[in-house]
């Protein structure tokens, strides 16, 4: 589990293998403090580590990434060089600043408006159809890894303000109108529609 508060950028060292895409990142983490197998959500994907090492700088690990995982996120979209949120899973005991994450990616959203207001960025975004019914005005909702409040929401967008230190330590303040953007919705909501749903079937 996860709770969307980003703990560092990374950049994608190298990208190699056709079948089983394997990804190198550069992260500002100690490796040994992180064991082999372990999660990290990369722009809100879970992936998990097979190889690290030390640097300078922090380390480089290497994670897996299944052509399923490639077609239903953006991972595919990075590139050599890209920027990449990172966030290592969430251990018994440490502080919930965002919300419950998962890691498994809902659906691929694309920012249809940025604009500023003030300091702050506003986003729009058009998440898949499907997603709608999950996404309420003050609810929460996870973009590529960020933990964020809905600020309004419309029949097929809702809207999101960025603050100037998130855009600041995480890939959001890159991000301009067309780029797709891996969304969760929230675990809560989920499970509130599954359980509205069961109880119309049984009605």
């Amino acid at each position: 589990m996860f709770t969307g508060i980003i703990t560092a950028k990374g950049r994608i060292r190298s990208i190699s293998g056709t079948d089983v895409v394997r990804f190198e990142v550069e992260a500002p983490y100690d490796a040994d403090t992180i064991d082999m197998g372990a999660s990290i959500a990369h722009a809100g994907a879970c992936l998990t580590v097979v190889e690290k090492e030390n640097t300078a700088d922090g380390c480089w690990y290497a994670v897996e990434v299944s052509p399923e995982t490639l077609r239903l996120t953006t991972l595919g979209d990075l590139g050599e060089g890209r920027s990449v949120n990172l966030e290592r899973a969430l251990a018994m005991g440490e502080e919930l600043g965002g919300h419950l994450v998962t890691g498994h990616v809902d659906g691929v959203g694309e920012v249809v408006d940025r604009r500023n207001e003030g300091d702050w960025i506003v986003f729009t975004i058009r998440p898949p159809a499907e997603l709608n019914k999950y996404i309420a005005k003050k609810g929460s909702v996870t973009v590529d890894g960020v933990s964020l409040t809905v600020n309004d929401v419309t029949r097929e967008t809702f809207d999101l303000m960025i603050i100037p230190h998130t855009a600041e330590v995480t890939t959001l303040g890159q991000l301009q109108k067309a780029a797709r953007v891996n969304l969760e919705v929230d675990l809560m909501a989920r499970y509130a529609a599954r359980l509205n749903e069961f109880s119309e079937d049984q009605a």
